[in-house]
């Protein structure tokens, strides 16, 4: 073709799709490079304080000192190689005494039910006084915030009333407070994210925030979540109707397998109803800059010594598993988790930085080697260090002298 052909040409295709590029930038932004929890603890109204995060922690150093108290010990509670361990074991008591809970949800939902009005509202007072006095004292984890009631019509008024009073009261002085998370729980459909976005923008409004300053995770854990009536995939939808406010999917373990019919026995976040939801979540977050959280065990039996390697072991699995399908945050019930949790996460991210970095290194350096990578391998290769040195698993020095590369230049090759 000739040259003014061709440039005749390279317009109108410039022109056609110029839509679709707006919305491929606008709808698909690409993943996070800032840090993200590994994890979320989801703590009854009734039953918080401020002292709660610190209270886990050492519970969870009490479960260590009493059936593991070195890391050979936890390798013969839980069957995992003692090398393996010894790898992990300190870094994960220090993670305990610092930071034994990352992001935090005070729950007004289904861990907590239905109560009077008057008994709700003092509650959620005493969440408040709670977030309050860790904001002063340096002890409120790096994310908190609350899951109220969802919006369906049982429930919505209650959940809205306490939703405003929450924010009225945390966002003060015009601006979000670092950190603060909401999750909107049991979504049904596409026009209730529509509804907490409204209900978001009005807020915002009202106590003079920046537009869309307030985002919020959503909580799949019914099957219309995952599949509307017309056969599309809901979720996908939902992330899009936000307005750019979700934040996070969090897949619901035991609502969504007892919506499907799945035995209780069998609820696990590795049931293949789990697997399928999980997986049409995590192409529905794909590029969009919504993470995907997975669900939790109910096994938390830490009555023995014998009990708590059988728990240990079976959420480090898990864990594991999770970690391994590309979702890095799950969901902790009880502080013992809070070992089994570090431990999977650490192992992972430590499993992973000699190879990573060898090969990362490689690609920069442009060295051939015995495997090729392109540049979306290469992506990945740096976000998994970055996502072990975000959450403590690896240290910033251990990759610059493996890698050659610093925090910033991984965050460059990630995007």
């Amino acid at each position: 073709m000739a040259d003014d052909a061709t440039e005749d040409l390279i317009a109108e295709l410039d022109h056609l799709l110029a839509g679709a590029d707006r919305d491929l930038t606008a709808g698909y932004p690409g993943d996070r490079v800032d840090r993200v929890p590994v994890h979320t603890v989801y703590v009854p109204a009734d039953r918080y304080d401020a002292g709660t995060p610190q209270a886990w922690g050492r519970e969870a150093l009490r479960l260590l000192d009493d059936y593991a108290p070195t890391a050979d010990a936890l390798a013969g509670a839980t069957g995992l190689a003692p090398e393996r361990l010894a790898d992990v074991y300190d870094r994960v008591r220090a993670k305990l005494a610092r930071e034994p809970i990352e992001d935090l949800r005070v729950d007004f939902e289904d861990g907590y039910g239905r109560r009077a009005e008057g008994v709700e509202d003092d509650d959620l007072a005493r969440t408040l006084a709670a977030y309050e006095s860790q904001r002063a004292d340096g002890t409120r984890p790096a994310w908190w915030g609350i899951r109220f009631k969802a919006f369906e019509a049982p429930t919505r008024e209650r959940g809205v009333r306490t939703l405003a009073r929450f924010l009225e009261q945390t966002c003060t002085e015009g601006r979000v407070p670092d950190g603060l998370t909401l999750t909107l729980p049991k979504v049904t459909s596409v026009d209730q994210v529509r509804a907490m976005a409204l209900a978001l923008e009005r807020i915002e409004v009202t106590l003079g925030l920046p537009a869309r300053s307030i985002g919020f995770e959503i909580q799949i854990e019914t099957a219309q979540a995952i599949l509307a009536a017309d056969g599309t995939a809901t979720v996908a939808t939902m992330v899009h109707a936000s307005g750019r406010r979700a934040t996070s999917l969090v897949y619901g373990t035991f609502d969504y397998s007892a919506g499907l019919g799945v035995a209780a026995p069998y609820q696990a976040p590795d049931h293949p109803v789990a697997d399928h939801a999980k997986a049409v979540m995590q192409v529905a977050a794909a590029q969009t800059g919504v993470t995907v959280s997975d669900g939790a065990t109910n096994v938390v039996d830490f009555s023995s010594a014998e009990a708590a390697g059988a728990t240990w072991a079976l959420h480090t699995s898990l864990v594991l598993r999770s970690l391994r399908w590309g979702i890095y945050q799950g969901w902790d019930m009880c502080p013992g988790h809070l070992v089994s949790r570090y431990v999977a996460t650490y192992l992972f991210f430590r499993e992973a930085l000699r190879p990573a970095a060898a090969r990362l290194a490689a690609y920069v350096g442009r060295v051939e080697g015995g495997v090729l990578d392109e540049p979306a391998t290469a992506r990945m290769l740096a976000s998994a260090l970055l996502r072990g040195v975000r959450c403590g698993a690896v240290d910033a020095s251990e990759v610059q002298e493996l890698a050659g590369l610093s925090v910033e230049q991984l965050v460059d090759l990630t995007r």
